[in-house]
């Protein structure tokens, strides 16, 4: 019986974190936006790219194409980007944006959105 009590104590602490995390992520910033169902709408093959405000903003110095592929630089690090995280839908603001993830404490692209390049 102790032992499933400290058991369940193990669990509780980083269910809890996890909450707080899921719970922080939409701070309600961009609630009125008109563009937030179309940010919400994106997806790529690796899923859906969530919202505006998961996705960074990358200035025109921090990416490059070549013949339809795709790099970035992200944290200090140029990362390939995967064919199937390319949104091909028109871009409606403009700016190219990435939406990123870690894998071993590398950034990796789940979603990248080409801007104009002006």
């Amino acid at each position: 019986m102790r032992l499933a009590r400290l058991c369940a104590a193990a669990l509780r602490g980083p269910m809890a974190l996890l909450a707080t995390s899921a719970l922080a992520r939409d701070d309600g910033r961009y609630a009125n936006s008109p563009l937030k169902p179309w940010f919400e709408s994106l997806h790529s093959k690796y899923g859906q790219c969530c919202s505006d405000a998961d996705g960074y903003v990358i200035a025109d110095v921090d990416w490059e194409s070549d013949s339809g592929h795709y790099r970035v630089r992200i944290d200090d690090e140029w990362v390939v980007v995967p064919d199937g995280a390319v949104i091909t839908e028109p871009n409606k603001i403009g700016r190219t944006m990435v939406w990123k993830h870690y894998v071993d404490g590398h950034p990796r692209v789940r979603c990248f959105m080409p801007g104009s390049m002006t």
